[in-house]
């Protein structure tokens, strides 16, 4: 027996999900466990995972292609089996649900027959106006004033769209006069509606390196996948709603290097000893966020929230930090990182980077950030201002490190090197201050990291 797989509900936000790539086609076989497709959401994009053994029989949403939740997506089953009353039933049922959840309320004033009282008609349209324009969306069992009622299946409605069928002109079969896929298959050529006029203004990308008639380069379009949407929705937001300040502080980065090298060569040591192979490589960006769990410990502020009515200080520090992926920007979060040691913290931000990058990282890894990293010193940038992750109230931006001379522990001018810390607040929550005593004590801890690590 076949089986429909649907969209499904990946986050709470969540209410339709665009599907990126197929990773099956018709007539894969798969079992359970297999990935069929990828599917973003307002979040991230995921992985949607397989629980039942047979073939792909059919792909009822294309690539690109956006579905509400619970929609269905494929079938699967046994190969050769029929799928049109699946199809039907599965997507009828989804249709009806839609149009539940969308039925205008009951008029109040009405009159004895059981008609509704116009109290002010509106005019009547004049006549001999031509030709009028052809409806751009057909509504399912839906009647108007003065048009019949057209009672279409959601498959039949699908088919009938993408060929450009106009569905006044199809005789239903099904019950009630229903029009079904086989009446679409069999429609006569003049259901064509002629779209000719509305293709006139339309430009196409061919490609990269498409060329007007004139020479001229044309612009490509490329459609705002949700989660750029999402990105731009909430940093917009934050911009414009969040009075943001800025302070920045370049701090002596050399012992924290040496520090790192120290913490690796001693694990590489003891991996050698015990006879196993590999072992975790601390980061210097490991390092950052041990130091920022270690600070917000003493600094309280910094690790609230904004309601309006009331400030939120949270019991536990909630530590996000950026991933760049593919179309975007995610910001799992190390859950409770001040209670966790630098080796924790390490493979926890290691676990969450390849999730992130492998479309594996659930919404809820991405959920109760109270304070955010942000480091793009990986990719040459001396100094740089994130802007803060709602509902933080600051977010610390980590620029590379770069040689320059620097003052030793006897006052000596020694080679060394130095990096730029920047800290982006919310004035509502953090005022000048307390920000630059929280940054001047997240300085000392990178600049002494022994301090943090006893």
């Amino acid at each position: 027996m076949s089986t429909t797989i649907e969209m499904p509900k990946l986050s709470d936000t969540m209410s339709v999900g665009t599907v990126v790539k197929w990773h099956k086609k018709v007539g894969d076989k798969v079992v359970n466990g297999d990935t069929l497709a990828e599917i973003e959401t307002d979040k991230a994009t995921m992985e949607l995972e397989n629980f039942d053994d047979g073939t792909i029989l059919r792909i009822l949403v294309e690539e690109g292609a956006e579905a509400p939740i619970g929609s269905p997506l494929a079938i699967v089953g046994e190969e050769g089996e029929s799928t049109e009353e699946v199809e039907e039933t599965d997507t009828t049922s989804h249709e009806d649900q839609t149009i539940e959840k969308n039925v205008p309320p009951v008029p109040t004033d009405i009159t004895p027959e059981g008609q509704e009282e116009v109290k002010n008609p509106p005019p009547a349209p004049p006549e001999n106006q031509g030709d009028t324009e052809e409806p751009k969306k057909i509504t399912t069992d839906t009647k108007g004033a003065d048009e019949p009622r057209i009672l279409v299946s959601p498959l039949a409605k699908k088919i009938a769209k993408e060929q450009n069928l106009n569905l006044a002109n199809i005789k239903g079969s099904g019950p009630g006069g229903r029009i079904v896929k086989k009446d679409i298959l069999t429609r006569e050529d003049e259901t064509k509606i002629d779209k000719s006029n509305d293709q006139q203004s339309v430009s196409t990308w061919q490609s990269s390196g498409a060329t007007t008639t004139d020479g001229l380069l044309v612009s490509k379009s490329v459609k705002v996948s949700g989660m750029r949407s999402i990105i731009a929705k909430r940093l917009s937001e934050s911009k414009s709603t969040i009075p943001h300040f800025y302070l920045q502080k370049e701090i002596n980065a050399s012992p924290l290097k040496l520090a790192r090298a120290a913490i690796n060569e001693n694990s590489e040591s003891r991996s050698n000893q015990s006879g196993i192979d590999g072992f975790n490589k601390i980061s210097i960006n490991d390092l950052i966020l041990k130091a920022c769990s270690e600070t917000i410990k003493w600094h309280p502020e910094i690790n609230t929230s904004w309601t309006e009515d009331e400030i939120l200080f949270h019991p536990n520090v909630n530590l996000s930090f950026g991933v760049a992926v593919e179309g975007g920007l995610l910001t799992p979060v190390i859950r409770h990182s001040e209670l966790l040691s630098l080796e924790e913290i390490s493979l926890q931000a290691k676990s969450l980077i390849a999730k992130a990058r492998n479309k594996k990282l659930l919404p809820e890894a991405m959920s109760d950030s109270t304070f955010t990293v942000t480091n793009l010193g990986m990719y040459g940038i001396d100094f740089f201002s994130g802007i803060i992750n709602p509902p933080n109230a600051a977010i610390l931006s980590v620029g590379s490190s770069s040689p320059k001379a620097v003052i030793g522990k006897n006052g000596d001018i020694i080679q060394g090197e130095t990096m730029i810390l920047g800290l982006s607040c919310d004035h509502r929550l953090v005022d000048g201050a307390i920000a630059a005593s929280f940054l001047q004590s997240l300085a000392k801890n990178l600049e002494e990291p022994i301090c943090m690590l006893m």
